[in-house]
């Protein structure tokens, strides 16, 4: 099967898996504040990730690109509700344009679509430093992610079998692009011991990831007769990663994997990310309702969260890592039995 084919399929099976929803973010309650003192007009949701700022703190994560036509349309339509809404917009893995130079437009449409707004780019841990430099280049990136997905190879036919020197590549890149680098993991969530070692590099950003969203195993599953299961509900619950993550990093923490309203995005931030990734709900509204349904959406998720802040008096981003939240049920065992202290987040203020 060829990559765009393949590309193709992750997209209608994206759409169509049910996703399980099981991000552990019902399990954070957010104690409520009767003396806010504090206007709606006070908020800025501007968020800084990496010395990058960001107008919102939520963006447009990594989807697609290299799949044809079909995909150049949909980067395209994504490319212009994030200049419309001014907010952050990744593409997918640009592996495919690097390997098949004719799929480089389906990429290079969000830059001419969208030419001041904010873009990542995105490759794999298997990249070298020069296709990382030319995956920034042809996009004009801001900012290249790094995604982590050795899940989903390893449930795919024809993926990789050795995930070797991943963390010595990634140093490299980062050392050696002028951008900030964002390492994300794709689904599975990033553990307190993989942050530690992502600690060691220059990367300016590590995206949690978690489960909970879109389901790369299943996906892949779907697309063979012998299936291997036993990944399908393999990973770290979204919630449960952003913890693990901040907990042992200074660096910008990021939240994906199964956002699917404004308060997901508060929740991420409360627990410790500086702005969360937004992407199989994006692509089904746009596939479905269209472009303008998309651009509402952002705008209600923009207004949502202005809301949410000032009924907790928070003026901006950073002091919403300072709101106390109580932690019940399988993440507070998960948090508790990982030694991070569930209690405090409950204290503080």
């Amino acid at each position: 099967m060829s990559r765009a084919k393949r590309k193709l399929d992750h997209i209608q099976y994206a759409l169509t898996d049910k996703q399980s929803g099981m991000t552990g973010f019902d399990d954070v309650l957010i104690v409520h504040q009767s003396l806010p003192d504090c206007a709606v007009d006070d908020v800025s949701l501007h968020s800084e990730v990496g010395g990058l700022i960001l107008s919102s703190p939520f963006f447009i994560n990594a989807m697609t690109g290299g799949g044809g036509e079909k995909t150049s349309e949909i980067n395209a339509s994504l490319a212009r509700a994030a200049k419309e809404t001014g907010i952050a917009l990744s593409v997918g893995s640009q592996m495919s344009a690097i390997k098949d130079k004719q799929e480089r437009h389906t990429y290079e449409v969000v830059r001419k679509e969208n030419p001041d707004g904010l873009i990542f780019g995105n490759i794999g841990s298997e990249a070298t430093v020069a296709q990382a430099i030319e995956a920034a280049e042809m996009i004009e990136a801001d900012a290249l992610q790094i995604h982590l997905n050795v899940i989903q190879e390893l449930a795919m036919p024809e993926g990789d079998r050795d995930f070797n020197g991943a963390l010595e590549r990634i140093g490299r890149i980062a050392d050696e692009l002028p951008i900030p680098v964002i390492v994300k993991e794709t689904g599975f969530g990033i553990s307190s011991e993989a942050a530690q070692k992502l600690n060691q590099t220059s990367v300016a950003a590590i995206d949690a990831g978690g489960y909970g969203g879109t389901n790369f195993s299943s996906i892949e599953n779907n697309r063979q007769e012998r299936k291997k299961s036993f990944f399908n509900e393999w990973g770290i619950p979204t919630a449960a990663s952003i913890v693990e993550t901040a907990s042992v990093t200074s660096k910008s923490v990021l939240s994906s994997g199964g956002i699917h309203q404004s308060s997901d995005v508060l929740k991420s931030l409360i627990l410790g990310a500086s702005a969360a990734g937004i992407a199989g709900l994006f692509l089904k509204i746009l596939t479905e309702q269209g472009e303008m349904k998309l651009i509402e959406e952002i705008i209600n998720f923009q207004e949502d969260l202005m809301m949410m802040m000032t009924a907790l008096g928070c003026r901006s981003v950073s002091e919403l890592h300072r709101v106390p939240v109580v932690i019940k049920g399988n993440l507070y065992h998960w948090l508790s039995v990982r030694g991070l202290n569930p209690e405090l987040l409950s204290v503080r203020s």
